[in-house]
């Protein structure tokens, strides 16, 4: 009994094969205009992370006076509005001291913004270059198959996903608990503090603690970078069918690029061999080679060349030199030189000036031109 089998189920990238092949340029192209690229949203993170701590570090003693003096400024006010409207506050001047307050706010605020939005762009564009682009944005209604989406809950990279979370939880968890456990005694000094000192130990232990958090942070973006930028090239390689396929679209399918070619070429031989009976002389091989000459001072100021062949095309240009009366000369060493060196309506090469012209002065002679 035979069995029949296809070798493709085996194939481990469906159609084409493995994907062996690195992609091409076009292939990179296409995944940058739909925002595929390798990048870290963990290089972003880390940066925004330490940059907050330290301008909390640099900023927390200007902020608490800022965020204090608001208050007493807000609430200093209260005694007079409720004076004005007998013990009440009305709804615009409520409104008014609200909207003074978070102004204030966002005001104290507005670093910690800017900063996490220039590192946020400067982390994106070191990594992938400039270049926006809103297909990301797009929906894309096949994220809403259930079944790719169980896939996708299944695929290596949502394994990856989670070793990654589970080493920043552990990694983080471990600096804290060391950071903590080596400062927790001051910690238990803090009932023989005042409210404000209380408060800028409490500030200084967070920042030092969240600047080491950030440094270490700083590790697994590094890995998740050099992860992503392996993971995204093994997912651009392409299969050979793939790379083939890519090919034809771009260059055309070479049967059909070899029909135009022969199609341009036999229109470029009618034209040929219908400027023909305008030679001057036909030098051949004379069995291989035949070139036909002409001079005409009002067209080149040399002889130029009107037509060539080898072989079976030579016996048609040496066909048609006899219907015509076109002197046909025999020299072989001339032919092959006019045959390999000189293109179909160009002018023949200062060196063979004199060669050709002894062949021209020779023809003229015979039909009595000079």
């Amino acid at each position: 009994m035979i069995l029949e089998y296809n070798l493709q189920f085996f194939a481990k990238d469906g159609p084409g094969g493995e994907k062996t092949e690195e992609p091409t340029s076009k292939k990179l192209s296409d995944a940058r205009k739909e925002g595929q690229v390798a990048k870290s949203k963990e290089i972003s993170i880390a940066f925004e992370l330490l940059a907050f701590f330290l301008l909390i570090y640099f900023w927390v003693e200007y902020m608490g006076t800022y965020f204090v003096g608001n208050i007493y400024d807000i609430y200093s006010q209260i005694p007079e509005y409720t004076k004005m409207y007998d013990g009440f506050i009305q709804d615009q001047t409520f409104n008014a001291l609200f909207v003074k307050s978070l102004t204030r706010v966002l005001f104290i605020m507005a670093p910690f913004l800017l900063v996490g939005f220039l590192i946020s762009v400067i982390a994106n564009i070191v990594q992938v270059k400039w270049r926006p682009t809103t297909k990301p944005l797009q929906p894309k209604f096949n994220k809403l198959n259930p079944v790719s989406g169980f896939k996708r809950f299944f695929s290596i990279n949502s394994v990856m996903e989670l070793v990654k979370s589970l080493l920043k939880l552990g990694l983080i968890g471990y600096v804290v608990y060391s950071y903590l456990k080596k400062n927790m005694p001051p910690l238990y000094q803090f009932y023989g503090l005042s409210l404000n000192q209380g408060i800028v130990q409490i500030g200084m232990l967070v920042v030092n603690l969240g600047i080491r958090m950030s440094l270490f942070y700083m590790i697994i973006a590094l890995l998740d970078y050099v992860y992503q930028k392996v993971k995204f090239k093994n997912d651009m390689k392409m299969t050979k069918q793939e790379v083939k396929d890519e090919y034809k679209n771009q260059e055309g399918d070479p049967q059909i690029k070899g029909k135009q070619k022969q199609r341009m070429m036999e229109a470029s031989r009618r034209r040929m061999m219908q400027a023909l009976p305008q030679a001057d002389v036909v030098i051949t091989n004379p069995t291989h080679y035949a070139v036909a000459i002409k001079y005409d001072p009002e067209v080149y100021d040399a002889p130029y060349v009107i037509a060539k062949g080898a072989d079976y095309l030579a016996q048609k240009i040496k066909e048609t030199a006899r219907e015509n009366h076109i002197e046909i000369v025999e020299n072989k060493p001339l032919a092959r030189m006019l045959y390999a060196n000189v293109d179909v309506g160009s002018v023949v090469p200062p060196e063979l000036y004199q060669a050709v012209a002894e062949v021209l002065a020779f023809v003229y002679h015979l039909q009595g031109k000079v």
